[in-house]
Parts: structure tokens; sequence; C-alpha cells
């Protein structure tokens, strides 16, 4: 029987006592956490929902007395997607608020222009809201990231997809930035493993909204197999303009495009996107019941349906509030990383495999598997796939 955990993990309330050593953003009752989200640009569908899902965990945490009696303190700032802007929130939340760790800040570049600021402080870069391989290579004790890269989930899944639709022309249509080349990449990485290339690339400006030369170009050169290095509305806008067209190739997305959004504003041209994925989306009528507790939990705390990024935001504080708790009541960077450096996760409700770290590992879990919305739904089809 596998283990798994329900919500509402129990932390003890224990005096910190007067052994306890100051370390920035730690006093006496509280613990200062800081996440840098995108609540006004292309994603504030996504940092709206890491944000709630976060705010889920704290609150649940702070009734249940803390951490050692210590409160967690949640300060969030808003990044519009623009890693210009992530670098000030950087620095405030760093230098002004005293965060002792970043958790769960959304966006490639963003957490890449903000590392410097925090690792500057001796601050944590704590589950960051992206599966750049940057999040945790080169090594550096203060990166930790949870997610299996955009590389290597295209990298292992594509290759079993493309088999399965017997596709000979493979292509990709990626963004233009740190983010979209990891998808590219790792689709050139499963193309070289076979001997093969993508016949045709091509991509866009992050924020554009109009897809059709793109699309024009992948129908050209007679696509049936596009890899996709997109997020929402790019993943709408592409495939909407495709359907338009009669080009119907196979799409496969990552874990970024992996949200009820697709299907929620791009409708039925959405069915039948593939996208790799390491967290269950919570439907509220889910089929398993702790699953379904927690969706309808969330629903009515916030009148609103969690989503997989809720998710996202509720595990990265989770997974925190464990190590801190292992940390003892001396609570500092050093002692968070030695106890972050024996962790080892069970698989949870939400479908994640387990996960650890060690003194020289910072990627939790390089697991992930393929969903597929179908009739308005994402459905799991695969099993993890395996390096």
């Amino acid at each position: 029987m596998k283990r798994c955990w329900i919500p509402a993990l129990t932390l003890l309330a224990v005096s910190a006592g007067p052994t306890w050593a100051q370390s920035q953003g730690v006093s006496k009752d509280t613990i200062v956490i800081g996440s840098i989200q995108d609540l006004s640009g292309p994603l504030a569908g996504f940092g709206k929902q890491d944000r709630l899902g976060m705010m889920l965990r704290v609150d649940e945490i702070n009734e249940q007395g803390g951490i050692h009696g210590r409160k967690i303190k949640l300060l969030i700032e808003d990044s519009g997607y623009d890693p210009k802007k992530a670098v000030l929130a950087a620095q405030k939340l760093v230098n002004q608020d005293k965060i002792f760790a970043m958790v769960a800040h959304i966006g490639t570049a963003q957490n890449l222009a903000a590392m410097p600021v925090q690792f500057e402080k001796n601050v944590l870069n704590f589950y960051p809201i992206t599966a750049a391989r940057e999040m945790y290579e080169p090594f550096h004790r203060l990166k930790y990231s949870f997610a299996a890269t955009y590389y290597d989930q295209i990298r292992l899944a594509a290759p079993k997809l493309m088999q399965e639709k017997n596709a000979k022309k493979i292509c990709t249509l990626y963004q233009d930035d740190e983010f979209g080349l990891e998808v590219m990449r790792g689709g050139e990485a499963a193309l070289k493993a076979q001997g093969r290339e993508f016949t045709e690339k091509t991509s866009y400006k992050r924020g554009a909204t109009d897809f059709s030369s793109q699309i024009a170009k992948l129908k050209a050169a007679d696509c049936d197999f596009v890899v996709l290095g997109t997020i929402i509305r790019e993943t709408i806008g592409a495939i909407g303009e495709a359907r338009k067209t009669g080009f119907n190739p196979t799409f496969l997305g990552s874990s970024a495009a992996y949200t009820d959004l697709i299907h929620k504003l791009g409708g039925k041209p959405m069915d039948g996107l593939y996208a790799t994925m390491t967290v269950q989306h919570p439907y509220l009528d889910e089929a398993s019941q702790p699953l379904r507790f927690w969706a309808n939990k969330y629903k009515t705390k916030f009148n609103d349906d969690p989503t997989v990024f809720s998710v996202y935001g509720y595990l990265a504080v989770d997974a925190f509030a464990r190590a801190a708790q292992k940390a003892g009541p001396n609570l500092s960077t050093d002692s968070f990383i030695k106890a972050m450096d024996t962790m080892v996760n069970p698989p949870d409700i939400f479908g994640s495999p387990e996960s650890s770290f060690g003194p020289q590992k910072r990627l939790g879990n390089d697991l992930s598997r393929l969903s597929q919305i179908q009739d308005g739904k994402w459905k799991v089809v695969s099993d993890y796939v395996k390096p």
C-alpha cells in the first residue's frame, strides 16, 4: 500500500527556548517567508492560484500552533511576469522585509533574475514554480527544486507518444526565452536519441497574442507532431489558430500548459492536447475522497475552484514547514539546509511521486507523466516515465 499524507499535517507547537540564535526572517514567534507571483501579467491566472494555495497551507499551519511555536508570515509581491520587476520585488522582500526564504516564486526568467539578490543575503530559493534546470543546476546550497524539468519532461515523454502516433514530421513552437528554449531542447534531445531532428522550428516573443504566421509555417512544413513551449494564452491561441485552418497535428505541451485554464478558456478546440505533468489537477468531483475533500475545502475558503497551481503553492509551503519542523526550535538557514538534505517526502494525495534531497541533490523528483484533455477535462493517460 502506498504511503500518502492527507492535508492537515500536525506540527508541534513547542517553545523556542532560550538557545535560539538570530537569523534573518526568524523571530521568537514568527517565520517570514516571501513569494513573487505574476498577479498582473500574462500568468496572473497562475499567480493568483499559486498565492491562494500558499495562503491555505499557511493558515492551516498557523491554526495548528505554527512551527515550534512560530507562526508563518507570508509576504507576496507582484512581478507582472517581468524579470526586471522580479528583481525589484526580490530586493524589497530580501532587504526591506528580511524574509527567511523565497518560496514558490513563479517563472523561469524571473527566478534567474531574483536569485543573485537572495543568495547575496543567504536567502533560500525554495520550490520555485518553474521546471527549468537552472532551479537546481549549477549546484548551490540555497537552491531546492521539486519538479521534473521541462527538458526531461519532453525528452522522456515525447518518444513514446511519437511512436504511438507514428509521427513522421516533428516540429516545435516555443516562447523565445529560457522557458521555451528548455522545452525545445528537450524535444531536440528526444529526437537526437532517435537520429532525427525537428522538421521545423518557430518561436514567438513573450506576451505575443497572434500566432497565424507560426502556425502557417508549421502547416506548410506538413508537421504531424508539434512540441509546444507555450503557457496559457499561447497554447490556446496557437491550437485555436491551427484548428481554424484545418491543421490538426498531435500537440504536446509541458507542465506549463497543464492547467484547467486551457480547456476553460479555449473550449472544445483544446480537446486532444497532451501535456506532461507531475501533480494532478484537483477537480471538485474527483474520484479520490481525500483530493475531493481538499478541493472542496479550498472552494469553501476562497469561493474559487482550485487548480494544479493552487496545489503547487500548497505543497511548497507544506514542504517548507516539514523541513522547518525537522530543523528544530533553533531555526536558521544552516539548520534548515541540514534538515532538507535528509528529507524524504512520501507520495501525496495529488499523485506526486516520492521526493527526496541530499547534500548534493537539489532536485526532489525527476519523474513526470502524460495527461490529455478529453471532453473538456484533463485525464491522466500514462504512468510516470522513468529516466
